[in-house]
């Protein structure tokens, strides 16, 4: 997973064409701990996408401007713009995040 230090990194590089999965988390969230050793085997699993780990208290900026109040949290871009979201507060297993992004189009 690629992690970008600034709010400027991360607002270019999901303007840039292709797939990207930006992936919202912070260090001290007990639900982001809990998704975080499926993601090697989802980032696999979905190779069409990059994923840009994106940590929340680093980049509010990027959470904010984008609605992301809850964490862990998805939101995923094609070719610039937004095709879909997966943002709350709630505990995501593999499952549901393998079912969000297999619902994009």
């Amino acid at each position: 997973m690629k992690e970008l230090g600034s709010n400027t990194a991360i607002m270019d590089e999901v303007k840039r064409p292709g797939k990207k999965m930006l992936f919202f988390s912070a260090d001290w969230c007990p639900d982001c701990r809990f998704i975080k050793p499926a993601m090697p085997e989802i980032e696999k699993d979905f190779s069409d996408y990059e994923f840009i780990g994106v940590d929340r208290d680093k980049n509010l900026e990027v959470a904010q401007d984008m609605g992301v109040f809850g964490i862990p949290s998805f939101i995923a871009f094609k070719d610039g713009k937004e095709i879909g979201r997966f943002v709350n507060k709630d505990r995501k297993t593999k499952q549901q995040v393998e079912d969000f992004i297999n619902g994009l189009h």
